[in-house]
């Protein structure tokens, strides 16, 4: 990857960090991490996704060609809700190789590798995807970026989260 693509890369991230703390609803924050990750990934996909008590909605996608937008899975069952329940990010090079993933739900998509942060300071309620074709470690700078992007994300969840508590 080039210099100039790596600093397009986090031009776009400070956009999307920008539109985010301007944000003033829950789907304006999720149409911005779903308008700019896919960019900062350089991922052929990225998903948004929201804890529901023990399972994950689905809430954003922008792919390649359509995952799971929409759907809802028990927490434990994905890589999103271990993400959000174990607060950590969450990297698989090779999605066939890791048995934590559900390989029959993955074989019809283009997905091979993929990586899933979690959104919230204290305790996540969300979750950024991105997924890549290839079957490959996962980008540094990716990671990086995507990381600053989800923490700017649980920091606007947090305000709007107040926010709301407050009204």
């Amino acid at each position: 990857m080039s210099t100039e693509q790596v600093f397009e890369r986090r031009r776009m991230l400070i956009t999307a960090m920008t539109s985010l703390v301007g944000a003033e609803s829950f789907d304006e924050l999720v149409e911005v991490l779903r308008r700019h990750a896919r960019f900062i990934a350089a991922s052929e996909g990225v998903c948004v996704v929201r804890r529901e008590g023990d399972q994950v909605a689905y809430l954003a996608e922008d792919a390649v060609r359509p995952l799971w937008a929409g759907r809802r899975f028990p927490i434990e069952a994905c890589i999103s809700g271990r993400a959000i329940v174990e607060k950590r990010a969450i990297q698989i090079p090779d999605i066939y190789a890791d048995e934590r993933v559900p390989h029959a739900a993955y074989r019809p998509t283009f997905v091979g590798s993929m990586a899933m942060f979690p959104i919230g300071l204290d305790e996540p309620s969300m979750a950024l995807g991105a997924y890549w074709r290839a079957i490959k470690p996962i980008e540094p700078v990716a990671v990086t970026l995507l990381s600053s992007l989800a923490d700017c994300a649980g920091h606007t969840l947090q305000r709007l989260t107040s926010s709301a508590a407050a009204a």
